[in-house]
């Protein structure tokens, strides 16, 4: 079945759903987590993975990629560590022929090359080479994590594209949404007035530039 909120959130850019969040006072820019190829865009629902340090004896780092459905943005809160990865070339062969969306890592990832090879979204902190095997284990799936200061749960729709990663929580993505698509309809139209001649300031103004990502305040 067709998600039409994913649909919707795919035909908007990052800077358009950055304004929206901020107009409604929601944190839904990820801080410093940026895709790896600017050519990667995303849009999907949040499978969320919490790992912590390595007990001793250590746990795994995770065997979850068959529990992830397709469509899905596979998220992976390692506390921004960037020490050491928690996804490489095994998870983007299969997430990629699985049909995930994408994946977005508080941390680090490796194997970049296959990343770029595939055209698999991977949106992290950095890259490195160095493994988390022993080293880190999973906490706890499908729960409530933190990427780059935002807060995601399980279900939350994700929106990637080359400028980084937004998250809009699920409880208020209609208005963010709407939100959006007006800022956008704004924003063509006022591209199409410059277009026509008129200048940029009057432009501004008619189709009220400087309101567009301006804080609601209830009443």
């Amino acid at each position: 079945m067709t998600d039409s909120n994913v649909l919707r959130a795919s035909k908007l850019d990052t800077a358009t759903l950055s304004d929206a969040l901020d107009r409604h006072g929601i944190l839904g820019q990820c801080y410093k987590v940026k895709p790896r190829s600017s050519d990667f865009r995303m849009a999907g629902r949040a499978w969320t993975l919490l790992y912590g340090p390595a007990a001793s004896p250590p746990g795994t780092v995770g065997d979850y990629l068959d529990d992830v459905s397709p469509g899905s943005v596979i998220v992976l809160d390692n506390g921004g560590r960037e020490d050491v990865t928690v996804w490489g070339d095994i998870l983007t062969e299969l997430a990629h022929r699985k049909g995930i969306a994408g994946t977005v890592i508080d941390g680090i990832n490796r194997d970049v090359a296959l990343c770029l090879e595939l055209g698999y979204p991977v949106y992290s902190r950095d890259s490195w080479m160095r493994t988390g095997k022993d080293r880190v284990q999973v906490e706890a799936t499908q729960v409530p994590v933190t990427i780059g200061g935002a807060r995601i749960s399980p279900g939350d729709l994700l929106r990637g594209d080359a400028d980084g990663v937004v998250v809009i929580p699920k409880e208020h993505e209609e208005k963010i949404l709407a939100t959006a698509e007006e800022i956008q309809a704004a924003e063509d139209a006022i591209r199409a007035s410059v277009r026509d001649g008129m200048s940029l300031r009057d432009a501004r103004v008619r189709h009220r530039y400087h309101q567009l990502q301006t804080r609601e305040v209830k009443p």
